[in-house]
Order: structure tokens, then C-alpha cells, then sequence
């Protein structure tokens, strides 16, 4: 599977969004295969991470994000479920269930009804270690702004603390054992 050929079917390749989708994906591939690597007792699948990583956020196009160059009719926060119906039509749910589960650190049913979010009622949180390194990784850059800059823990921890101290719990979970 050639993760860009399906970015392509759905992006204009050389069109601003794509560019930032791609150099996206690409920083977060490119942490994610470190984090595999170094941590080879982890037994990841290294081939899959490097494929839904390039794919995890293709689902941008169909949310309402200006300021990524998506014009969709969607809140932006629906992307990972929207990702993960256009992989399973594709023939990757797996991959799919990536997209869906690497918002924040995950997003559970709880906290959908008690923010009143617009997603469908149930758990979006990693399960698998490849979803989990994934999720990771991309937590350490964005898509607007300076693409190329990564975030430091410190910055991330600041950044997941706004949604509780679970959040930051499992962060921290996760720094341990993926740093």
C-alpha cells in the first residue's frame, strides 16, 4: 500500500492543504518509526506505523479548517472518525481505526457526552500499541504554524492539561514508556 497514492485520490497533489497534510504526516511517520525502533521490545508492527501515520489525518478534508485549506461541511474535531470511514471503504479499517483514535490522547465516551462533543457516542481512545505510538508522536506537531517545529514534553503536557488530569495522566504514561 502506498499511503500517498491514496492521500492523492482525495488531495490535489501540490495543493496547499495536501502540502500540509504530507509534511504533517511526514514529521509524525518519521517519530513514530524512531519511538518503534528504539523500542523494539514493544514488538510493533514498524510497517503498518509507517503507513497509518502518513494517513492518520486524512480526514482534514471533509472538516471545516481554513486555516489547513479544508472547506468540508464537518467540526474539525470529527476528522479522526471521518478518516477512519473513508480507510474502511478503502479496504484498511485498521489503519482507519487510527484516524479515529488519535485525537487529543484519545477522547472517551464520557467525555463526549460531558463536553456535549460532536462525535458519535463511544470510546476514541488508542487501543493497540501502533495507535498508541501514533497518537504519540503526534501530539509533538502541528499543522498550522510552523510545521517543522517540534514541540517539546513540557509543551505537549501544556497542551493536553487543558482537557484534565487524566489526559495528562496517560501522556505521562506514555512518556514513559515511549522515551
Amino acid at each position: 500500500m502506498d499511503p500517498l497514492e491514496i492521500i492523492s485520490k482525495y488531495y490535489k497533489p501540490r495543493s496547499k492543504a495536501y502540502k500540509i497534510l504530507v509534511t504533517h504526516c511526514n514529521l509524525v511517520t518519521e517519530k513514530a518509526l524512531k519511538i518503534a525502533q528504539k523500542h523494539k521490545e514493544l514488538l510493533s508492527d514498524v510497517a503498518f506505523i509507517g503507513e497509518a501515520a502518513m494517513l492518520h489525518d486524512i480526514g482534514i478534508f471533509r472538516t471545516n479548517a481554513p486555516n489547513l485549506f479544508c472547506f468540508g461541511e464537518y467540526p474539525y474535531l470529527c476528522h479522526g472518525y471521518l478518516g477512519r470511514e473513508l480507510l474502511a471503504a478503502e479496504g484498511y479499517p485498521e489503519h482507519g481505526l487510527v484516524c479515529e483514535r488519535h485525537t487529543g490522547v484519545g477522547i472517551t465516551t464520557e467525555e463526549i457526552i460531558a463536553r456535549n462533543l460532536p462525535l458519535p457516542l463511544r470510546d476514541f481512545v488508542p487501543v493497540s500499541v501502533e495507535e498508541q505510538i501514533i497518537c504519540f508522536a503526534d501530539k509533538f506537531f502541528s499543522k498550522s504554524g510552523d510545521p517543522s517545529y517540534e514541540k517539546s514534553v513540557s509543551e505537549v503536557r501544556k497542551s493536553v492539561q487543558k482537557f484534565g488530569d487524566k489526559n495528562v495522566a496517560r501522556f505521562n504514561e506514555w512518556c514513559e514508556i515511549f522515551l
